[in-house]
């Protein structure tokens, strides 16, 4: 019998998912200001009329460290053995498999083919901190581009000077993350 996926009807039940699972105020606070980074660039691509899942980005980001209870060392320093494992703590507990996926997704982008809402998370969770990553940032537009049927350059200059603004904010954004 196949087990029936798990769903959220908004950001405080996700919230309230990551609790119980225990999620460290750390981690929490970290979800909440990538997700500031995604709900800016959600509304970037609101404005450019595109069809996209925003519900599905703002789920990716509330989970896409949720591997990060189980190895807390990488809130503090580089790693990637929360992503396999937070994939598989998702499913798990009847987590939606796309949803879990973003897991890895987020910081395998550049090995694994990913849809537009993969990559929105992993570009909020670099812009968040002010890091901007031009490949990545290229895929987006790219994708962007294929989905609006316009001209790469056109959607660049749409997007670059948004991205560049979240950026901007990111000192803000990681004062905020310092556990206190």
């Amino acid at each position: 019998m196949e087990q029936q996926s798990i769903t959220f009807q908004s950001v405080q039940d996700s919230y309230k998912f990551l609790k119980n699972l225990g999620a460290s105020p750390h981690l929490m606070q970290h979800v909440k200001l990538v997700g500031e980074a995604a709900e800016l660039l959600i509304l970037q691509f609101q404005q450019l009329n595109i069809s996209f899942d925003s519900d599905w980005i703002r789920l990716g980001v509330d989970f896409h460290d949720v591997g990060k209870i189980l190895h807390p060392s990488e809130l503090i320093k580089k790693g990637n053995e929360h992503e396999v494992v937070g994939e598989v703590l998702l499913l798990s507990h009847g987590v939606d498999p796309k949803i879990a996926r973003c897991c890895r997704s987020h910081g395998q982008w550049q090995h694994i083919e990913c849809d537009f809402e993969e990559l929105v998370v992993a570009l909020a969770d670099n812009l968040w901190k002010g890091k901007r990553n031009t490949e990545l940032e290229n895929k987006v537009i790219t994708k962007v581009a294929k989905m609006c049927r316009q001209d790469y350059w056109n959607i660049f200059i749409a997007l670059d000077s948004g991205f560049e603004k979240i950026a901007a904010e990111g000192d803000l954004r990681l004062f905020h993350s310092i556990p206190t």
